[in-house]
C-alpha cells in the first residue's frame, strides 16, 4: 500500500459520504462533489474515517489507492471548508 493511502481520511462533521459500486459522492454545506472510483481501489468506511486499500497487489492498484485517497480528501475539504488561493503581487 502506498504511503499516502495508509493514512485514513477524516470525515468532517456535516459532511455526508455515499459510496456506490462505481462512484463516491461527498455532500457538505458548500456543495456536492462526485468522483468515479477505479476498480483497482476498494473504498471502506470505518466510523468517521475512509480507507482506500488496493484491490490487489499490483503496482497500478497501489498507485491508484494513493491517488483516490488524495482526491477524496480534497473533496471532503472542498465541501466543508472550501478552497482559497492567495496571490502575492510584487
Amino acid at each position: 500500500m502506498s504511503r499516502i493511502a495508509r493514512v485514513p481520511v477524516e470525515v468532517a462533521k456535516g459532511v455526508d459520504i455515499q459510496i456506490a459500486a462505481d462512484k463516491i459522492t461527498v455532500k457538505g454545506p458548500l456543495g456536492t462533489l462526485t468522483q468515479r472510483v477505479d476498480p483497482l481501489v476498494k473504498v471502506a468506511r470505518e466510523g468517521a474515517e475512509l480507507t482506500f486499500p488496493p484491490a490487489d497487489e499490483s503496482r497500478g492498484a497501489n498507485a491508484m489507492s494513493g491517488t483516490y485517497r488524495a482526491l477524496v480528501a480534497n473533496m471532503v475539504r472542498g465541501v466543508s471548508k472550501g478552497f482559497e488561493k492567495k496571490l502575492q503581487l510584487v
